[in-house]
């Protein structure tokens, strides 16, 4: 099931493709997508930190620290949500963003649920490195 590490990225890309295709040289359509390539570059290079960490479901395998995740906590969901915003943005597709907000909920119940496994597996020192970092 290594497949399912790639199916967000995946469904940014096929977004990106009908972004390309609906090109509008108009303001919301750069702004869309200054903001959609900033997030997806440090989208990518938050699961590039993350190493052989990442994972579908949450599991402890390593306390990452570094980089992106020695201020942000989970900066793969951050910049993520990003990257899509940005998508919508420059497709001026306004009414899907409370989609991407239904979505987020989601994804804050994943964090909740890894923050529940890193706590037990690392105990005192996953909560001194949450104490030092934001989302």
């Amino acid at each position: 099931m290594d497949w399912l590490r790639f199916v967000d990225v995946g469904i940014y890309l096929a977004l990106a493709v009908v972004v390309g295709q609906h090109w509008q040289n108009d303001r919301h359509h750069w702004i869309g997508v200054a903001i959609s390539l900033a997030g997806f570059a440090l989208w990518l290079l938050a699961r590039h930190q993350l190493g052989s960490s990442f994972a579908v479901r949450a599991e402890a395998k390593e306390l990452v620290t570094h980089g992106l995740y020695a201020k942000i906590r989970n900066p793969i969901y951050f910049f993520a949500f990003f990257a899509f915003l940005g998508e919508f943005v420059a497709l001026g597709a306004y009414g899907a963003i409370p989609v991407l907000l239904i979505f987020q909920v989601g994804q804050y119940m994943r964090i909740k649920r890894e923050q529940q496994v890193l706590e037990a597996a690392f105990g005192d020192e996953y909560r001194a490195y949450k104490s030092q970092t934001w989302f």
